[in-house]
């Protein structure tokens, strides 16, 4: 298992269409890709389930992978969400 601290910084957080993003980022890989936000833990994968986390711009998430591909897939969620979702 790896993971890696990461900072929000899209202005409006993971509302839906960046949790949209991360999710079709995430379901690329075959690890289980979690991350820990307020106390919680969502599941990458799961758009409700990252929406749930209530993930707000400037948050600090802890994003954990963990399978045959965790390291590609780390680096790969660490991009896209460093990136700013796409806004």
């Amino acid at each position: 298992m790896v993971s890696e601290k990461i900072k929000v910084t899209n202005l409006s957080g993971l509302h839906l269409r960046p949790a949209g993003i991360v999710c079709k980022e995430a379901m690329r890989f075959r690890s289980l890709i979690t991350f820990g936000a307020k106390g919680s833990t969502a599941n990458a994968k799961s758009v409700l389930s990252v929406l749930g986390a209530c993930v707000k711009c400037g948050d600090v998430i802890e994003l954990c992978c963990d399978g045959e591909d965790e390291e590609e897939a780390l680096e790969a969620m660490r991009r896209v969400i460093e990136s700013g979702l796409g806004e």
